[in-house]
């Protein structure tokens, strides 16, 4: 277990150690299923569009989705809608429900171009159907690592990547070079709110493809240094996460569990998959992907998969850096049928 504090490099400079709070307040999770949500695998827009305003006027506490929305942000936030998409749009997150999360800001008076479906390359964004789907409401999509990389904005560990074209220190040479992992100006100059989407998926090394990790891994460059490694992750991922430009920016986390693959990681394998028809929301992204941990471990087990020893030091770091809360018997999960 890691002392209590960690030292975090934002801006250019090591932030200040920041204490852990050995008891963390509790948090809340809404899960909104209806059975109509699929139908052969195929989500079903209209039920998704209906289970998204639930979740979010439930979340909220808010009588309507504008409201909500406005309890959350601002209408003249650059919202980033960050997906997971190198799965494909059946086992990734899928476009009906970013969809419906758009058309949903876009009714409570956000214009379309202040919204970005994101995710890192482009190439596993064209293929999962989000440059068709912006191009149908009008929205922006955008890959991180063609937007290039802010030289101020990083994360700084003694482990040395080998580092790749595209990465910001790329050939570049001298003591201390490969340490750092660089924010997408995509992240640091073009949005100012996030919204995770990402898919109960399961990760061999994270334990979940989830909210944590998409958008860690997903922000910076020099990441292969962390891949293969559930040790790495489990220190890498939520110190990346607390980092201010990202962290602080989201606020709201969206599961989207209407299709739960518990085998097969990034690939897309729905023969490994069960369907819930379940969408999860919450603001605390730790207590999110633990529950998604938690489902997947339950669906390996009832079909007698393989057992995987969830990498759950990664969510307890998390806790102890106050992302949200790892232990779910201070997690509030509420239902609606």
């Amino acid at each position: 277990m890691w002392a209590g504090f960690f030292w975090l490099a934002a801006t250019g400079l090591r932030a200040e150690p920041l204490t852990a709070t050995l008891n963390p307040p509790g948090s809340r999770v809404v899960i909104v299923e209806d059975r109509a949500a699929t139908d052969a695998f195929q989500p079903q827009l209209a039920v998704v569009e209906a289970m998204v305003h639930r979740g979010l006027t439930n979340l909220t506490g808010q009588t309507t989705t504008r409201a909500a929305w406005l309890s959350l942000l601002a209408l003249k936030d650059i919202v980033g809608l960050k997906v997971y998409s190198r799965p494909g749009p059946n086992s990734g997150t899928r476009p009906a429900v970013v969809a419906a999360v758009a058309q949903s800001l876009i009714a409570a008076g956000m214009r379309p171009e202040q919204i970005i479906i994101w995710d890192q390359e482009e190439a596993d964004l064209r293929e999962a159907g989000f440059i068709t789907l912006a191009a149908q409401l009008g929205v922006r999509v955008a890959a991180s690592t063609k937007s290039g990389y802010n030289a101020t904005n990083y994360y700084d560990t003694p482990l040395i990547g080998n580092l790749v074209f595209g990465d910001l220190e790329f050939e570049k040479k001298g003591e201390g070079s490969g340490r750092k992992s660089f924010v997408a100006k995509l992240v640091t100059s073009e949005m100012t709110k996030i919204i995770n989407l990402t898919p109960l998926l399961n990760h061999n090394e994270a334990g979940v493809c989830g909210n944590l990790y998409s958008l860690a891994l997903g922000s910076v460059d020099n990441s292969l240094r962390f891949e293969n490694d559930a040790g790495r992750l489990a220190q890498a991922v939520p110190e990346i996460y607390a980092l201010p430009v990202l962290g602080d920016r989201v606020v709201l986390n969206i599961t989207d569990a209407l299709i739960c693959q518990y085998e097969g990681g990034q690939r897309g394998l729905l023969h490994y998959s069960t369907v819930l028809n379940q969408l999860r929301f919450s603001r605390d992204p730790v207590a999110l992907d633990v529950l998604s941990i938690k489902e997947l471990t339950h669906q390996r087990g009832s079909t007698h998969g393989p057992h995987l020893r969830p990498n759950l030091e990664l969510y307890r770091n998390a806790t102890l850096l106050e992302l949200g809360v790892s232990d779910l018997s201070r997690v509030q999960v509420e239902t609606l049928r």
